[in-house]
């Protein structure tokens, strides 16, 4: 007897903007817009969407107030991701990449729960952001 197998849904897209690539620094080099506040579920989708310019990210900043509690590490596709959380309300709605070697990089966060609507503008701003 044959065996039907059914097709797996469609995994998520990181819903992501990046600004394009410049020789000089930015204040933010885009937008994430996350669909839960869960970093267990959310960091493999971004991670996974990154350039592969952007090198082997090894060290994530976020801020405390922005997300569920979770550990201070983390297994993403084979490599150790080092999770550092901060308080207060300076970096609340960004999160701070680093990946030695390459650089650090720092992208908006549009919190889940704001609907497209008001979203996308958001991203495309962050995205277009000019360097200083």
């Amino acid at each position: 007897m044959a065996t039907v197998l059914k097709p797996l849904p469609p995994q998520p897209v990181a819903r992501l903007r990046l600004a394009p690539r410049s020789p000089f620094p930015r204040p933010i080099d885009g937008a994430w817009w996350p669909r839960s506040r869960d970093l267990l579920v959310e960091l493999p989708l971004l991670l996974g969407a990154l350039p592969a310019a952007w090198g082997q990210i090894a060290g994530i900043t976020v801020n405390t107030s922005m997300w569920f509690s979770g550990p201070g590490r983390m297994l993403v596709a084979g490599h150790v991701v080092r999770l550092h959380r901060t308080e207060g309300s300076h970096g609340r709605h960004t999160i701070c990449l680093i990946s030695p070697g390459h650089g650090r990089w720092d992208l908006l966060v549009v919190p889940p729960e704001v609907d497209a609507a008001d979203a996308e503008p958001l991203m495309a701003a962050a995205a277009a952001a000019t360097a200083h």
